[in-house]
């Protein structure tokens, strides 16, 4: 199995916090999260490709925040091949109430916009789109992590109605952690629901590499 990269290509992730990962401190450039993990993949799987990886995740971002650095931290860099994984902090917003929330219909439009920015200004450009996550499957209906799973297939049918509008590959990483949680429990893959640990990631770069692969 190899992914569709080419060699000279660029391909930039960009999310949240569990994108961003620490690659703007002590684990620069690409940080320690799923990111790097998909880069050591690539590099022993297929060594003879050389494709230039670039990771602007920033913890606590949101769509909207994405859209207020769209054209810096995307479209300056004419990648080949464009990840975004975002959604979990637009949903937390919502729940609690924030001032500045994201509801599933402006987390919804906005996302339309940014990747339709994307077709207009790089219409070659490859997307990959990674569905919000959340690694539980608690059942008390009066815990905050029951409302964000009952809330969460909202912010998810717009990653699985933006993959079909603009063609994008699709990892469904809720549906994968779901799953892995009928064998495991949750800590085998995070110390909290949001952020995974270094077995979460890998989970999360395997699915990259085989989306990648189709």
């Amino acid at each position: 199995m190899a992914t569709k990269l080419a060699n000279g290509q660029t391909l930039l992730f960009i999310g949240d916090s569990i994108t961003d990962c620490g690659r703007r401190g002590d684990g620069k450039p690409l940080g320690t999260g799923y990111v790097n993990f998909f880069h050591q993949m690539l590099t022993i799987r297929e060594p003879q490709k050389k494709v230039n990886i670039i990771n602007k995740g920033i913890g606590g971002h949101r769509v909207v925040d994405l859209q207020n650095r769209w054209t810096d931290d995307v479209l300056r860099h004419k990648p080949s091949w464009l990840s975004v994984k975002i959604g979990i902090n637009d949903l937390h917003c919502f729940l609690r109430n924030n001032e500045n929330s994201v509801s599933p219909q402006l987390f919804e439009e906005t996302y339309d916009e940014i990747l339709g920015r994307v077709k207009k200004n790089l219409p070659k450009c490859n997307l990959l789109l990674i569905d919000p996550f959340y690694i539980s499957n608690e059942q008390a209906k009066t815990s905050f992590r029951h409302e964000v799973l009952h809330v969460l297939p909202k912010y998810i049918k717009t990653v699985e109605k933006m993959s079909r509008k603009y063609q994008a590959r699709r990892v469904k990483t809720h549906e994968l952690f779901q799953n892995l949680l009928k064998y495991h429990d949750a800590d085998t893959f995070c110390p909290e629901p949001v952020h995974p640990n270094p077995t979460g990631h890998l989970a999360i770069a395997e699915a990259i590499y085989a989306a990648l692969s189709k």
